[in-house]
């Protein structure tokens, strides 16, 4: 499961409405996305944890893993396939000691190969890259050119994930540089038909 990321990577938004969630999550699943994570920087500990442990199931239905962002605590509690770690999170070696061996750990290495390199040496599972193009959900993220894509491909050994600022109509630029999965928000959760924008996503990798 873990060395095989590709496609569509399902990243969830600032969702309050446990239902909508679940309800959005199972569309862009139903469409073809590969794996989910669950982000959510305004709800409190209990309701992450209860939009976690849904989401879990709804993944689980689709045979698809659950990466939980920056909270390695919340997804053993529940038994998530794993965790994203950003550069002010917890360490990817005491994470990888926390976890279960074949847990999927991912690292945002924002624009910067070097990071990348120290993530795969650390254990990680996946490297990702971004911000490839201006970002409503992270609007002054730095920018990552499609050269740093080429690059790491050529170096690395493990799956490059592109994020920032994704749409249908640029993700092809990435997939041609490289990425091996492309990482959306706002392009699939806040499209009028999710399980439609998942599809012409996940089209774009066969």
């Amino acid at each position: 499961m873990s060395r095989g990321i590709r496609g569509l990577y399902a990243v969830t938004p600032d969702q309050l409405d446990d239902a909508k969630l679940a309800a959005d999550v199972d569309a862009a699943l139903a469409g073809g996305a590969k794996l989910v994570q669950y982000r959510n920087k305004l709800a409190d500990p209990a309701v992450r944890r209860r939009q976690a442990k849904a989401l879990l199931a709804i993944c689980r239905s689709h045979g698809a893993p659950l990466i939980i962002n920056d909270d390695t605590e919340l997804a053993l509690e529940i038994g998530a396939e794993g965790v994203h770690l950003g550069s002010e999170d917890e360490s990817i070696a005491a994470t990888r000691r926390k976890l279960q061996p074949q847990a999927i750990i991912g690292a945002s290495c924002y624009s910067l190969l070097e990071s990348a390199r120290q993530a795969q040496q650390a254990g990680a599972t996946y490297v990702a890259f971004g911000s490839f193009f201006p970002s409503s959900v992270k609007p002054g993220a730095a920018h990552a050119p499609l050269t740093l894509l080429q690059e790491a491909k050529k170096e690395l050994a493990l799956p490059v994930v592109a994020i920032g600022g994704i749409t249908h109509a640029n993700a092809p630029q990435l997939i041609a540089a490289g990425a091996d999965s492309v990482a959306v928000i706002s392009a699939l959760f806040s499209a009028k038909d999710i399980r439609t924008a998942a599809l012409h996503f996940s089209k774009l990798f066969t």
